[in-house]
């Protein structure tokens, strides 16, 4: 019995040791949409770091983002750049599958029940999730309607 609460204690710990993935965002202070998305990654689990900036656009730029894959704020997670309202289950994917690109990026601000910090109550927004590589080409990642 006590070979059984040693293994459960140390798969206890074990868990309590895990840490959820850091992730730091820039946005502009006066984003509300943004704040919410901030939430939607935090309630994934996401610990999460704000850095309200005016200008958002120098931060892009230094990562190599190019602007015609630009949202309204940048965040970087495990040397991923993740631009504009990408859903949290495509950042876990791309955290678990670690391919070789710059990040994900959800380019403008399409609006929708389905994404996240853009939420319009009945309204479904078609939109894609870019895989951007580290040459600023993208292609598609997850697709929504």
């Amino acid at each position: 019995m006590s070979g059984v609460l040693l293994a459960l204690s140390a798969g206890f710990a074990g868990a309590q040791q895990a840490t959820a993935e850091e992730m730091t965002v820039y946005k502009s202070p006066t984003c509300g949409c943004c704040k919410v998305w901030v939430d939607h990654v935090k309630a994934a689990g996401f610990d999460v770091t704000v850095h309200e900036t005016r200008d958002v656009s120098p931060v892009k730029q230094q990562a190599g983002l190019a602007p015609q894959l630009a949202s309204c704020h940048t965040a970087f997670v495990n040397g991923y750049l993740i631009e504009g309202h990408v859903p949290a289950a495509d950042i876990q994917r791309l955290l678990q599958e670690k391919p070789d690109a710059l990040g994900l990026s959800v380019p403008g601000m399409p609006a929708g029940e389905n994404v996240p910090g853009m939420e319009v109550p009945g309204v479904k927004a078609k939109f894609d999730v870019l895989l951007v590589s580290k040459d600023g080409g993208a292609v598609p990642y997850s697709h929504y309607e």
